[in-house]
């Protein structure tokens, strides 16, 4: 006949599951060990997610003083990078003012993002017509710009394409129209269509914020 368990076992078992329910219950409150339990779910983007293609690679450019600049620079903020030129009739002018809208939606966030216009014609893009054009979309907007090489080598980077032609006297520019989403640590995360609505790209630039 099974003898029935004493008291002080049954205090220790109860002690036991308590203590495991407040530690479950911790972790679910703060969520952050969550790979305790296994591997962490992946963020879900409305852009495309090429966090799993690791672009790696280098480039520089300088800003509108002549400074040098790359993504270390903005390293604790989210880039919402594209590439462009000032006499584009639309694409770009569309592309900027969304990247403000999006910063706007933010609110306390906005800080935290940081947005980069890279010139593909540097030639008639000079330093003065950046100044001016860029941060008219947003104060905090920088425009940057290189020499043909230099120009190649960021498109490369950011598997981007462009291309400048004449023709009737007329200067011709086709280049590629996504926005680039950076992390904080400076890695590309997420590349978003031409069409993307400001209110996605802040669910994106607030995704990279929150889960990194």
């Amino acid at each position: 006949m099974d003898e029935a368990p004493s008291r002080s076992s049954l205090t220790w078992k109860l002690a036991l599951a308590i203590a495991a329910v407040a530690l479950v219950s911790a972790l679910l409150l703060t969520g952050r060990p969550a790979h305790w339990f296994g591997k962490p779910e992946p963020v879900a983007f409305h852009g495309r997610d090429i966090s799993a293609e690791h672009w790696t690679g280098a480039f520089s450019l300088v800003d509108s003083d002549g400074k040098p600049r790359s993504l270390a620079d903005f390293r604790g903020k989210v880039v919402l990078l594209s590439f462009g030129y000032t006499h584009c009739p639309d694409v770009c002018p569309t592309t900027l003012a969304k990247f403000a809208q999006a910063r706007h939606l933010l609110g306390v966030d906005a800080d935290r993002v940081q947005g980069v216009f890279v010139s593909i014609d540097p030639e008639r893009d000079t330093a003065e017509l950046l100044r001016a054009y860029v941060p008219a979309f947003d104060p905090t907007f920088i425009g940057l710009r290189g020499s043909e090489a230099q120009t190649d080598a960021a498109t490369k980077y950011f598997h981007a394409n462009y291309q400048i032609v004449q023709y009737q006297g007329n200067t011709l520019v086709d280049h590629t129209a996504a926005t680039y989403i950076i992390d904080t640590q400076g890695q590309p995360r997420v590349i978003t269509p031409y069409d993307q609505s400001a209110q996605f790209l802040a669910d994106d630039i607030l995704a990279l914020l929150k889960n990194g």
